[in-house]
């Protein structure tokens, strides 16, 4: 605001400056009038070029705007309060006002005042333009203050804003990663342990405990991968340059295989469609894996299924994961708000996760009479 002042400061000694040398007489008073001319308008010029710069040495030091306008004084005398002038005069108490506030809006409205009335005597209606100059460069300059106070005011809110934001993804994050690994693998776990309790024979002892030191194993390695991939993310890390998706299913059917052996569930992969999995970049396929194997967990868990049945492949340029069992199936009117209400949050990450990497999730019957199907889908321009 103050640098639009001064540049319209600056047209009007532009335009006032040949009225006021042709009005000064000829030797000393002319040079003056010259020299105040130059000094005026040089000062209204680095001003508004610099505000940036130059503005803050205006703001701490009023003493430079009151002597800028006894200088103005030169050209009132020589040009006359009637000219362009006349306009540069109500300028300074509205400068003084945005910079001083009410003291210095006051102060400089009565000096530009006094200096008007003694210059000529019939210029009230300037000299009260002066004051009203001056209210109104207070009334910008808290008006101006309180948009600065609201914006920083929003800002800071909408950092605190982002930061929760930020802090409850990594908790919904970190609840996905925990449900889908060391907490699959404990309840296995607890299967084996309690198929334990029941044998007698000492050979199927020997068995159930070896499961049971497996499993518990596996649940450490999870923890161990678990933390690994959260300092890799903490610190930038980017993990393995790609991960061939047929051989890992393969890995995680028989893992569940090992760990649900007990229940009599026969689970197989293939691979099927035009053509097999491509290799995928770490992060995602992390993603879609622990999709696959948290369809296999509530299927063994939920839908008490005798087989369960794993492919993967390409389709039309798409790669399809699906996770098909012939168990009971879903309850009729289940929702991701009923599940999560009940306690259940197996399909709700499954969906958070194909949402996070741009894969779309199908979950129903798939055309079967019965049973689940848990389909995957994603463009495969999207697993480069």
């Amino acid at each position: 605001m103050c640098r639009q002042v001064f540049g319209f400061r600056l047209a009007m000694i532009a335009l006032a400056a040949p009225a006021a040398l042709l009005g000064a007489a000829p030797g000393l008073p002319v040079r003056l009038v010259g020299a105040a001319v130059v000094v005026t308008f040089m000062g209204s010029y680095v001003l508004f070029r610099d505000w940036e710069r130059f503005g803050p040495l205006l703001l701490k030091h009023p003493a430079l705007l009151a002597a800028d306008t006894l200088l103005g004084a030169l050209l009132l005398v020589t040009a006359g309060p009637q000219s362009t002038l006349g306009y540069v005069s109500v300028c300074t108490p509205l400068l003084a006002g945005l910079a001083y506030s009410w003291r210095g809006a006051a102060f400089f409205a009565c000096l530009q005042s006094l200096v008007l009335l003694a210059v000529r005597g019939d210029v009230l209606l300037l000299a009260g333009l002066c004051v009203i100059t001056g209210a109104l460069g207070v009334t910008l300059r808290n008006l101006l203050l309180r948009y600065g106070e609201a914006g920083r005011a929003l800002a800071e809110a909408r950092v605190r804003l982002t930061a929760a934001q930020v802090v409850e993804i990594e908790r919904a994050r970190l609840a996905r990663e925990m449900h889908d690994s060391v907490a699959g693998t404990l309840h296995g776990l607890a299967l084996a342990a309690d198929a334990l309790a029941t044998c007698s024979d000492p050979a199927e002892v020997n068995e159930r405990a070896a499961l049971v030191a497996r499993a518990a194993r596996r649940a450490a390695a999870e923890s161990r991968e678990l933390l690994s991939d959260l300092r890799s993310q903490s610190y930038g890390g980017a993990g393995a340059a790609g991960v061939d998706l047929a051989s890992e299913l393969t890995n995680r059917v028989h893992d569940f295989n090992t760990r649900w052996e007990a229940s009599g569930i026969a689970t197989a992969y293939r691979s099927e469609g035009d053509g097999t999995p491509p290799v995928v970049p770490y992060p995602m396929a992390r993603q879609l894996l622990s999709i696959a194997a948290e369809a296999m967990e509530n299927a063994g868990r939920h839908a008490h299924p005798t087989r369960i049945d794993v492919t993967a492949g390409v389709h039309a340029g798409l790669l399809r994961i699906s996770v098909r069992d012939d168990g009971r199936g879903l309850p009729p009117g289940t929702t991701l708000d009923t599940l999560r209400g009940t306690g259940h949050f197996g399909l709700v990450g499954m969906v958070e996760r194909a949402a996070g990497v741009g894969a779309r999730l199908r979950i129903g019957r798939g055309g079967a009479a019965r049973g689940t199907e848990v389909r995957l889908e994603i463009p495969l321009g999207a697993t480069r």
